[in-house]
């Protein structure tokens, strides 16, 4: 049985790896959070929206993102910029699905209120500092969780769906 003092050495190569980076640049994590505040909607549909809006202002998504995050600190955006980014925030409101739909159990008002007053409250927390990776991943998770109990494929429509529920006289 080979023990560590009698294996056999074999000669170190250096490998150059590729640098794989690991996180988004700051830039469009703020920017992916300030979008999930604001429309709201999950991580993966505000990189959407910025990528649409990249093409359709024929920019690159950092730039884009660079462009948001100034805004937020005073920085008017170019005007083509604002324009491609409010198109796609609109584009990705506007649901594919077929206007009725039926669910076959509606979702209890309590638990309606309880998770829509969650996903108001990850909407404040990722505001306040939209590069936090753990507000990001709250506001994504009550996202997806409203979703799931309203039964519809986005946020937004989650939140109106919600809003019409808690709404509706009580039965």
């Amino acid at each position: 049985m080979p023990t560590p003092g009698n294996l056999p050495q074999y000669p170190s190569v250096a490998v150059e790896r590729p640098r794989i980076p690991l996180l988004a640049p700051p830039t469009a994590a703020q920017a992916v959070g300030m979008l999930m505040a604001a429309t709201p909607c999950s991580a993966r549909d505000a990189k959407r929206i910025l990528a649409t809006a990249a093409d359709l202002a024929d920019v690159t998504v950092q730039d884009l993102a660079a462009a948001v995050v100034a805004a937020s600190e005073g920085t008017p955006p170019p005007v083509l910029v604002e324009r491609a980014l409010r198109r796609a925030i609109e584009v990705a409101r506007t649901s594919h699905a077929p206007a009725s739909r039926s669910i076959g159990l509606a979702p209890s008002r309590e638990r309606t209120e309880e998770v829509l007053t969650r996903l108001r409250g990850c909407q404040a927390r990722l505001a306040a500092a939209p590069g936090d990776p753990a507000a990001t991943r709250a506001m994504d998770d009550a996202a997806y969780t409203l979703c799931v109990l309203m039964g519809v494929p986005t946020a937004h429509e989650a939140v109106l769906a919600a809003e019409r529920r808690l709404a509706a006289p009580v039965q």
